[in-house]
Formats: C-alpha cells, sequence, structure tokens
C-alpha cells in the first residue's frame, strides 16, 4: 500500500461521501464515477483495507444467489401451490451483478475474472417423502420460467451418486432423498472483487480513498447538506468534512450511523447481531468429490440465514469444502467492532421494536443458546447428517462474518425481526443506507441502482440513461418474461466472466 493513501487528508468538501470499503461502496462509487466522472468523490474505510469485514471471503458464502438452491425463495401456499416470484426477482438481480461486472471486465477495469468468480452448480437437497414432494413440486414451478428452464431434478441414488458422490457415500439405498441441480451456478470471492474495483478507482479514476478513516457521526447542516465528524485512526486526527449526498455502507455499523443522522425514516429500527462459523476442509480427497454447492430446508426455529449447506469454495486460486453456518452471538456489530455496539444502539425510538421482536423470537433466541453451546464434536455430527463418514480432523472450524439483522417497526407486534435487505433514504433523497444481510453482497448492483433510483431519479432516467444501459442491457426489463433477453444476457457474461458452464 503506497504511504500516500495513508498521509492524505480529505478535503474539508465532497459531492458524494460514501462511508465503508465493502462491496456496496465499492460499486456505488465505480457506478457513480461511470456516470458522471467529475463528481468529487470520497470513500472512508476504518480498517487498513477494502472488504475486510462482511465482504471478505471467508465471511460470508460465497454463493452467487441467483435462488437456484435457496429454497426459502420459494415458499409453498397454503394450497399447496409453489410461489416463485421472490426466486425469479432475486435471480434477475444476480444477472444485473454479472451484467455489471462484465462491463467492468470488457472496459478492462479489472482483469483476471477468474479471481472472483468461478461455475460451480448449484443444488438443493432434501430428506424423506414430505421434503422430496416440496422439491418435485418446487421443480415443476421453476423449470418453466426461463431463468431456470436448465434445472434437472432427482430421486435416483446412481444419479444423485454422480452428482453428489461424497453426499450418497454409505447411504442406506433405501433412503429417500431428493435433489436439483443447475450447472449455471457460481461461487463468488466478493473480497477479491470489491479490492479490484476499489484499485481501480483508486488508480484510474478522481475517487479519494481513505483507510483507517472512521466517520463518527453525521448531523444535517441548515442548508441541506451533511456534515461528518471523520477520524484519522493512524493520526488520531479528528476533522469535519461536509458533503451533498452521503451513503453508509457500513455493514453493522451502519444502523448506529443513519440514527445519527436524526432523519424521520430511521426512527424506530433496531439491530440484532448474529455471528457464526463454518466447519472447513482442505482435504483433496474429499474435495474432489463435492463439486457444488448444496442447499438443503432450515431446521425448526432456524432463522433463513442458517440454512445448512455444503460448498465449494475457490479462494485465492484454492478449493475447500464449508458447511454450516452454524450461529453464534456477540453484542458487537461488526467482527472488529465492539461489545458495546448492541446497548450503545438501544434508545427511546426503538426499545419498543426491539422488546416486540425478542418477545416474539424467543424460539429464535432458544435456538441461538443452543447454537452457542455446541461442541466442534456437536457440529461434526450434524456434518454427518450430509457426509456420512465424516473424520473430526478433517475438518476445523472458522469464524465466519458478523451480521446485524433488521428489526422493524410493526404495529401488531411492537417489532419485527426481518432477515432481507433493505435500502433506507430520507425525503430529499441527499441520504441512504442500506441495512441488513442476505442475499446480501449477490444484489449490490441493484442494490446500488436501487439507491440511485430513489437519490438521482432525474438523472438516472436522462443523461445518466445511456451510460446505464451500456453497463446493464437488462434494465427495467423482466427477464422471466423475456426468454430470448435471459439467454443473451446469460451468454454475454458467460463469455466476459470466463464461465465454464
Amino acid at each position: 500500500m503506497p504511504n500516500s493513501i495513508l498521509s492524505r487528508t480529505p478535503k474539508p468538501k465532497y459531492d458524494v461521501v460514501l462511508i465503508g470499503g465493502g462491496i456496496m461502496s465499492a460499486t456505488l462509487a465505480t457506478l457513480l464515477h461511470e456516470f458522471d466522472p467529475g463528481l468529487e468523490i470520497a470513500i472512508f474505510e476504518r480498517l487498513g483495507r477494502f472488504a475486510k469485514e462482511s465482504t471478505a471471503a471467508w465471511n460470508n458464502a460465497g454463493t452467487g444467489h441467483s435462488a437456484f438452491c435457496e429454497l426459502n425463495y420459494t415458499p409453498e401456499n397454503e394450497d399447496g401451490t409453489i410461489d416463485i416470484s421472490k426466486a425469479e426477482k432475486i435471480a434477475e438481480q444476480f444477472e444485473i451483478s454479472k451484467q455489471f461486472w462484465s462491463y467492468l471486465v470488457d472496459k478492462k477495469y479489472i482483469s483476471t475474472p477468474s479471481d472472483f468468480i468461478n461455475s460451480c452448480a448449484h443444488m438443493s437437497l432434501v430428506f424423506g417423502e414430505k421434503d422430496a414432494e416440496y422439491l418435485k413440486k418446487r421443480h415443476e414451478a421453476m423449470k418453466d420460467s426461463p431463468l431456470f428452464s436448465a434445472m434437472e431434478f432427482s430421486t435416483d441414488h446412481n444419479q444423485l451418486r454422480e452428482w453428489i458422490p461424497l453426499v450418497m457415500n454409505k447411504r442406506n439405498e433405501s433412503e429417500v432423498l431428493a435433489a436439483t441441480k443447475i450447472d449455471l451456478g457460481t461461487d463468488v470471492n466478493f473480497g477479491s472483487l470489491t479490492r479490484k474495483m476499489g484499485r481501480h478507482l483508486l488508480e484510474d479514476s478522481n475517487v479519494e480513498v481513505f483507510l483507517y478513516h472512521e466517520v463518527k457521526d453525521i448531523d444535517p447542516r441548515e442548508d441541506g447538506k451533511w456534515e461528518m465528524k471523520v477520524k484519522d485512526r493512524i493520526h488520531s486526527h479528528k476533522q469535519e468534512v461536509v458533503a451533498d449526498f452521503v451513503f453508509i455502507g457500513a455493514g453493522g455499523y451502519a444502523l448506529p450511523l443513519l440514527e445519527s443522522s436524526e432523519i424521520k425514516e430511521s426512527e424506530g429500527y433496531g439491530g440484532f447481531p448474529v455471528s457464526g462459523e463454518w466447519l472447513v476442509t482442505h482435504n483433496p480427497e474429499l474435495v474432489e468429490k463435492h463439486q457444488a454447492k448444496v442447499y438443503t430446508q432450515a431446521t425448526v426455529d432456524a432463522p433463513p440465514m442458517s440454512v445448512p449447506h455444503l460448498d465449494l469454495r475457490i479462494i485465492d486460486g484454492e478449493k475447500a469444502l464449508l458447511f454450516g453456518p452454524f450461529a453464534g452471538f456477540s453484542t458487537k456489530f461488526l467482527k472488529e467492532g465492539n461489545y458495546l455496539d448492541l446497548p450503545a444502539s438501544v434508545n427511546t425510538k426503538n426499545i419498543k421494536s426491539l422488546f416486540g421482536a425478542w418477545w416474539h423470537n424467543i424460539p429464535l433466541t432458544k435456538y441461538l443458546v443452543q447454537q452457542v453451546a455446541m461442541t466442534k464434536a456437536q457440529r461434526i455430527q450434524h456434518l454427518r447428517e450430509f457426509v456420512k463418514d465424516a473424520k473430526e480432523e478433517d475438518w476445523e472450524l472458522k469464524v465466519a462474518g458478523q451480521r446485524v439483522q433488521i428489526i422493524k417497526k410493526d404495529e401488531k407486534h411492537g417489532g419485527k425481526l426481518e432477515f432481507g435487505t433493505e435500502v433506507v433514504v430520507n425525503k430529499q433523497g441527499t441520504i441512504a443506507s442500506l441495512l441488513g444481510a442476505s442475499p446480501g453482497a449477490s444484489t449490490a448492483v441493484f442494490a446500488m441502482i436501487n439507491v440511485l433510483e430513489k437519490c438521482f431519479p432525474e438523472k438516472l432516467n436522462g443523461e445518466w440513461r445511456e451510460k446505464l444501459l451500456e453497463m446493464i442491457p437488462s434494465y427495467g426489463q423482466k427477464l422471466a418474461e423475456n426468454p430470448e433477453l435471459t439467454e443473451k444476457i446469460r451468454a454475454y457474461s458467460k463469455e466476459k466472466l470466463e464461465l465454464k458452464y
């Protein structure tokens, strides 16, 4: 890292300030710079490099979330039908991400796509007659959509042995299993991608990047601009920085910063931190037998983010298998946060929401307590539901990222725990924040375009429109209703991102 980056001092005023050096801020900065290279943009990141928190490779599952394998995106209705509408939305959003990354490769802003994205089959696997029937109905509902038409379904043990030999090893022939498989899936190293974008911004744009700089407070000014207190964590220097527009992409710290802005739209929000752990193996013999991401149903009372899955990961060119996640709990809002983060976030405007969410989620609290108390041997026992002959010595525990789930005001229950991703914007469109976790990084481009739609609608529909369509050819169109366009943009991103499916 050049010393000039660490010695640089922020200017007193910027057009745009982005808080946090994760996938969201890097994406938004790149979009804005493409739309208007003359914008004065600053990114403040409290740690020493981009993508060290939620975006880091081992801090998330690396699934390119396309709703191919995640069963919680396709609920069963009371009449027995399967609702695939959310799955289609998420699949379309990931196609937007792939188009944007393809544009960056095409422009030579970033190179070597295999550093951050690789083909990896996505599978759903269920056990027992009831879940097998659900998966069959799900496949029937999905295969008619152009987004999922390549999906295969099987209950045949011989076929499953071809798809997932590690999982099928030592299985009883009488056991009922069902699986779907689609080869269009991907494994994504969002940390590597973010650092590639960060390097482009640092070297080939006028975007100013400040590492080890933490925004401590955001205050509205009478002229409509925002005043921030910024601390240089290396030199212990503090200064005030003013911006016309602020984006808070600070992961778990987004909530307290949003609250400090005192915008009406932030009232009533609370945060519930959840951490996690993976079981990981680098044993080449095991890795060779499992070349897919395989998701199953969540257990009773488990949050959607705790859906068990056994995944192939490709990080820095090395393959590994990951199983989990196992939920954990910490009062920190970031892995490198403070144990006082949770208590400090409680205030008179959100305490009702927090209490209501807790009261109506006591089974979740019980689940978290049980998960935290688990030994490694007990975690291996869960793994053996997937890998019958799993040996404890082959697997190590690895701590995953820290997530802050959203708690929102709810008239009926006081507060409601949300597991999605939400963009909060003030009425004037001068400050925006991203809250929540899943599907997170996979849909970063969609989320950041959503920020621009809310905060710069006239520009996006006017002078920025042509550039937007150059970057995202499918923008404004529903891929689920357009098989030809779906095929065209998938072929384009396959070529540019050098995918092998």
